[in-house]
């Protein structure tokens, strides 16, 4: 983890796509690397999309065809104009000499690039996925070399990507490595439980609290009091009234169904004797 620069946000999608161009590289290709896309914010950088890029290296040498990196840049911003070059990316685990000349390409086409590394290959057992930044050192006048600083990697998503991820995860415990779409009721059950398994989460934290086995923290205190205050209170009559009447529509139900399991719950314990002992 840094302790410098940006927070480097990564979607899915983006590792998706350095995945298939690694397993879809040419013959005798050691790694592949590709351009990032995203946004920038004042203390974050966001990678949403990415496109490869040829190239050919050697141990001497290495040659990137800049032309297609513009025309597929141009491209991209008739569909996505909000998203601008942010950086790029490179299949493996370490930073080589020829990753210092690739970098100085992406610094004429975007300020203070990122350059993401992936382990692909799986060299330490996982994917290793790091973000780095470069920075000049040396002697003014003198020899100057270059220094990639890591960055701080999280991992976000929208919610349409969460349900690709979800059915991603499913596939690695069946023997054949796929799994097909679940019915909405059963997308239903299961978001019901995830939201059963948080709240007892929360719930076995308060508990400990309460015991004296963990120190009541403040900021936890104030955000499950923000939570509560939040969401709306429904009694158990209207919410039954309010599911029978939507069963049909179960986008509508399930939204009813998460709120009124938070509420029923947090309002009830908070309300009572939890929140004089977390604030």
């Amino acid at each position: 983890m840094s302790v410098y620069g940006p927070v480097v946000k990564i979607h899915p999608v983006v590792l998706s796509s350095i995945c298939d161009s690694y397993e879809r590289r040419n013959e005798g290709a050691s790694r592949v690397i590709g351009t990032l896309l995203g946004t920038i914010e004042k203390h974050s950088i966001e990678v949403t999309n990415c496109f490869s890029v040829p190239h050919n290296e050697s141990e001497d040498e290495v040659a990137v065809d800049m032309e297609f990196a513009k025309n597929m840049y141009e491209l991209h911003k008739r569909v996505s104009p909000t998203e601008v070059i942010i950086g790029w990316y490179a299949t493996g685990f370490d930073i080589t000499e020829h990753s210092v000349l690739i970098h100085e390409y992406y610094s004429r086409e975007a300020t203070n690039p990122i350059h993401l590394t992936m382990d692909t290959a799986l060299q330490s057992g996982k994917m290793n996925i790091r973000a780095y930044v470069s920075a000049q050192m040396g002697v003014p006048g003198k020899t100057v070399g270059v220094m990639f600083t890591p960055l701080t990697v999280k991992y976000v998503y929208y919610d349409t990507e969460r349900i690709g991820v979800d059915l991603l995860m499913r596939s690695r415990v069946t023997p054949n490595r796929t799994k097909g779409l679940t019915s909405d009721l059963s997308q239903v059950g299961c978001s019901a439980a995830r939201v059963q398994d948080m709240l007892t989460t929360v719930l076995a934290y308060i508990e400990d609290v309460l015991a004296g086995k963990v120190a009541a923290d403040n900021s936890v205190g104030r955000f499950l009091m923000d939570l509560v205050n939040k969401v709306p209170t429904i009694s158990a009559e209207d919410f039954e009234n309010m599911l029978n009447s939507n069963i049909n529509c179960i986008s509508s139900s399930l939204p009813l169904l998460i709120y009124s399991l938070r509420s029923v719950l947090f309002s009830a314990l908070w309300h009572t004797h939890y929140r004089k002992h977390l604030i």
